[in-house]
């Protein structure tokens, strides 16, 4: 039996990948980390996470919600996310961006070795 408070996700980023290409995407990526960080630590906190995720519609999380993605996505440890961290986050919260990228990377070494 589902929950009510279960919403239905639709990964979008294969989508915005293909249309806007790979450069214009990551300066999406970008954006969307510059809208979450914290201004004056330049990073993603707990804080500024549970504040911005409002913005995002995303006002149902809980805290423990919140604090799984951080530890998710931090790499070093350090309890936050730099750019880096939340780009790769994306990546790996995206199965089919993931399957695509695979593909891309595995078309270019092969293409590099025929060279």
């Amino acid at each position: 039996m589902a929950s009510n408070n279960q919403c239905e996700f639709h990964d979008l980023l294969p989508i915005m990948a293909d249309k806007l290409g790979g450069e214009l995407f990551m300066e999406e990526l970008c954006n969307g980390f510059q809208m979450l960080m914290d201004p004056v630590k330049r990073v993603i906190t707990f804080d500024s996470l549970k504040k911005n995720a409002v913005v995002l519609g995303l006002e149902d999380l809980t805290n423990d919600d919140l604090l799984s993605m951080l530890k998710e996505g931090d790499y070093d440890g350090d309890g936050v996310l730099n750019q880096m961290e939340f780009c790769v986050l994306m990546f790996r919260l995206s199965p089919d961006l993931m399957k695509e990228s695979r593909f891309l990377l595995e078309q270019t070494l092969h293409d590099e070795k025929e060279v």
